[in-house]
């Protein structure tokens, strides 16, 4: 007898499934939402922030008056009303017909999810390599790893992806014979990190890529989330050949309809149909109309406003925490908008070997070593300020320091063996050595 297995399925799933991993931020989500337990972890909308009477009343006419259509099926494009509106939303961004961004090149979608779903299955083949910013989104290294793609990451540093660590890297698998598919970036209040790309560096990554002949893949779900004026113009709005531009209403209407977009060059949208087709055969008409109506019927220019006003209210309550309460030798970053704060921690402390003791002390976070492909960041942990009050968000992180100071307390006494294969990286993150793979 070799060995025993509760899945009597293992050897008859396909190859892919061997790169499948739970996430760590989906397996967090049973113990972090329970009441005694402070939730920095997750990265949810403050949905009650909506004007919800207003919003469950539109969804009630929808079906009492128009559910003869929207319970029906539609076309796997999505409804060209809401396409219409999407173009709208872009064109607040930059994203206008003066770049070429139509309804005809926008595709419907459930939700940001399938947007990357979609382009993974387009264009990368098993052994394809993805450049990403380390850290970078863990549902993009989900997907990228289903899809048997190696995800090579690039550092960042506090204004972002860093261009002279994206060229290297392009120059490395090159010499290494290996092909790269496209860069998959989030340049504006990044997931995890909340960092955004400068505007210089967004020309120069942009050149970059195009002398390299590589697409870029622009993950765009916090944009119009920006606590301190507008954020730079999209990449998109600069380039429209070789960018896809995808992004969702999750963050700024309602996560639980499911609804995101692509928009991608005229000649892969039919490609994006036919896969999204063979997927979902159509997106929900219901949850399309509804994001249509809201965004047709109600303020929903306001409500952006609104949510900005609450996220800065709730990131400087955690910024003033994190100054007033972290043991020394912390640091974190300061997100212009979006929803997370990165943090670093003191040299040797292990965010993931620590999460038990933070779980124990009813506080959560996500450890850094859930936004990289190759187990590094360790020394990392991602803070959401978006979901809790900012009184809860205060005792989480005097929580969470206690479980820091004990954890710093146990080394000083016992002593610890420092995290190896890691230096300490600009942007308060723990990137790879000089393989940048």
């Amino acid at each position: 007898m070799t060995g025993t297995t509760l899945d009597d399925y293992t050897d008859r799933y396909a190859r892919r499934v061997r790169g499948m991993t739970a996430s760590e931020i989906r397996a967090l989500f049973a113990v972090a939402s329970r009441p005694e337990v402070v939730s920095l972890a997750g990265g949810a909308p403050y949905i009650a922030a909506l004007p919800l009477d207003a919003v469950g009343e539109m969804l009630g006419r929808l079906g009492a008056e128009h559910g003869a259509t929207t319970l029906q099926y539609g076309i796997g494009q999505g409804t060209l009303e809401l396409r219409e509106r999407i173009c709208e939303v872009m064109a607040l961004s930059g994203i206008d017909a003066a770049c070429g961004a139509s309804p005809d090149d926008v595709v419907v979608t459930v939700g940001g999810q399938q947007a990357l779903d979609l382009v993974a299955r387009l264009f990368l083949d098993p052994g394809d390599v993805v450049l990403a910013e380390g850290p970078t989104y863990v549902g993009a290294l989900g997907v990228f790893q289903a899809a048997q793609a190696q995800v090579v990451h690039v550092p960042m540093d506090d204004d972002g992806l860093i261009p002279e660590a994206l060229e290297a890297a392009i120059a490395e698998q090159a010499r290494a014979g290996r092909r790269v598919k496209f860069l998959y970036t989030i340049p504006t209040y990044q997931n995890p990190t909340g960092v955004t790309l400068t505007e210089q560096r967004r020309e120069r990554v942009l050149d970059i890529c195009e002398r390299a002949g590589l697409l870029v893949v622009e993950d765009d779900p916090y944009g119009q989330l920006g606590f301190e004026g507008d954020a730079p113009a999209p990449l998109r709005a600069r380039r429209r050949d070789g960018v896809f531009y995808l992004s969702t209403f999750s963050k700024t209407f309602a996560p639980g309809l499911r609804v995101g977009w692509i928009l991608a060059p005229h000649a892969v949208r039919d490609k994006l149909v036919i896969a999204s087709e063979a997927q979902i055969l159509c997106p929900s008409g219901y949850a399309q109309a509804a994001v249509s109506t809201y965004l047709g019927t109600m303020p929903w220019r306001e409500q952006l406003k609104v949510y900005r006003e609450v996220y800065r209210e709730r990131r400087d309550a955690m910024l003033a925490a994190l100054d007033d309460l972290m043991p020394a030798g912390t640091t974190w970053t300061t997100p212009g908008g979006g929803l997370f704060v990165w943090a670093t921690l003191p040299d040797g402390l292990d965010s993931k070997a620590m999460m038990p003791r933070a779980i124990a002390a009813r506080v959560a976070y996500v450890p850094g070593t859930g936004f990289y492909a190759d187990g590094t960041g360790s020394g990392n942990m991602r803070l959401n300020f978006s979901f809790p009050s900012p009184e809860r968000i205060r005792e989480g992180v005097r929580r969470l320091a206690g479980v820091m100071e004990q954890d710093i307390a146990t080394r000083r006494v016992f002593g610890a063996v420092g995290r190896p294969g890691t230096r300490r990286g600009q942007a308060g993150a723990d990137t790879p050595g000089p393989d940048l793979a």
